[in-house]
Formats: structure tokens, C-alpha cells, sequence
């Protein structure tokens, strides 16, 4: 089935930017949508971002729209995440994950989502 891997992640100053991506790795890929999630250590997973993979439609968490933007690369199935302006709470395991079907509703619940990767840890000092 199909594989998500994440890259990109690392350790970056307060106010610095880093910039992930997502590439499955299966034998096939059929989504409606890739996106964002991130876990810090004691904490539930949240919701980043995510892109519609036809429609190109982006919805973001409210924490991290306006710092945070979202993208695709249609010829390989990348997705991307650009982060700028990290802050220490940005500090988590950053994990991409996939979608088969249209949303019904809110993307922001990780259960709804399909697949997922591994994850990358993004490391912000202070």
C-alpha cells in the first residue's frame, strides 16, 4: 500500500524557517488530499495544513496560518510545508498523512486521514 515518508525536518533557531516534504513511496497513490500533522512529547497530535490534490484548496490550523504555507508538486505526489518564523511551541514531530476520499466536513481530525508516515522532528531553540 501506499507509504508516506517525510524529510526536511531538523533543529532551527527561534524565528528561523525549515522546510518539509512528503513523497509516498508505494506502488500506487490515489488521495484527494495530503497534509500536515504534528505531535509534541505529552501532547494529542494536531492538525498543520493540508492540500487538495485537484482542487489545490489549503486549509491551515489556526495556530500556524500565516507562518506556516502549504504546496504540492503534482508531477511527483510531493507535498511540501514551508515553515517560517518557528517559534520553541513549534518544537514536535511533524508527520504527513493522506487522504483517499472528499472530506465530509472539518480536515482537521486525524482520524479521517488514511495514511501516515513515519514522521520528522522539527527541533526549535530558544
Amino acid at each position: 500500500q501506499v507509504q508516506l515518508e517525510e524529510s526536511g525536518g531538523g533543529l532551527v533557531q527561534t524565528g528561523g524557517s525549515l522546510s518539509l516534504s512528503c513523497a509516498p513511496s508505494g506502488r500506487t497513490f490515489s488521495t484527494y488530499a495530503m497534509g500536515w500533522f504534528r505531535q509534541a512529547p505529552g501532547k494529542e497530535r494536531e492538525f498543520v495544513a493540508v492540500i487538495t490534490w485537484s482542487e489545490n484548496n489549503k486549509y491551515y490550523g489556526d495556530w500556524v496560518k500565516g507562518r506556516f504555507t502549504i504546496s504540492r508538486d503534482n508531477a511527483n505526489n510531493t507535498v511540501y510545508l514551508q515553515m517560517n518564523s518557528l517559534k520553541p511551541e513549534d518544537t514536535a514531530v511533524y508527520y504527513c498523512a493522506g487522504k483517499n476520499n472528499p472530506f465530509r466536513g472539518s480536515p482537521a481530525y486525524s482520524h479521517i486521514y488514511d495514511y501516515w508516515g513515519q514522521g520528522t522532528q522539527v527541533t526549535v531553540s530558544s
